[in-house]
């Protein structure tokens, strides 16, 4: 199981853009950029679902993700893989709705929030 340290926690909320990558039950790959990722606790990461119908559609058919979170100047990072949880109600939606809201970037409600319960962390060079 991953624990998220506090060195990872204040660079996940320092660099705020992180890259999800998910397969579909076939394998395929997606990648796809997210710019609300947070941290939830030492265990779980959680993004919003605004445009990620293709993210959304392989997490409905193989909940496995991998986050990358990387600082391209400093050419430093890390990868969190884990299982994802597509929520669209509850405290946490609607906790993760009004972050979204308080950005005034006039963006739609996310459809879903995804919830990501980290199994694997590794230190993720940008450069390799």
């Amino acid at each position: 199981m991953g624990k998220l340290t506090a060195e990872m926690k204040e660079f996940i909320e320092d660099v705020k853009l992180c890259v999800a990558a998910t397969a579909d039950s076939n394998g395929m790959p997606n990648a796809s950029f997210k710019g609300t990722i947070q941290v939830l606790d030492d265990e779980n990461l959680v993004f919003a679902d605004i445009f990620s119908a293709k993210t959304r559609k392989n997490l409905q058919e193989n909940n496995k993700i991998c986050i990358v979170v990387a600082d391209h100047k400093k050419m430093v990072g890390y990868q969190f893989k884990g299982e994802a949880e597509l929520l669209d109600q509850g405290e946490l939606y609607d906790k993760v709705c009004s972050a979204v809201e308080g950005l005034n970037l006039n963006l739609p409600k996310p459809t879903y929030v995804v919830k990501i319960k980290v199994t694997e962390i590794y230190p993720a060079p940008a450069a390799s």
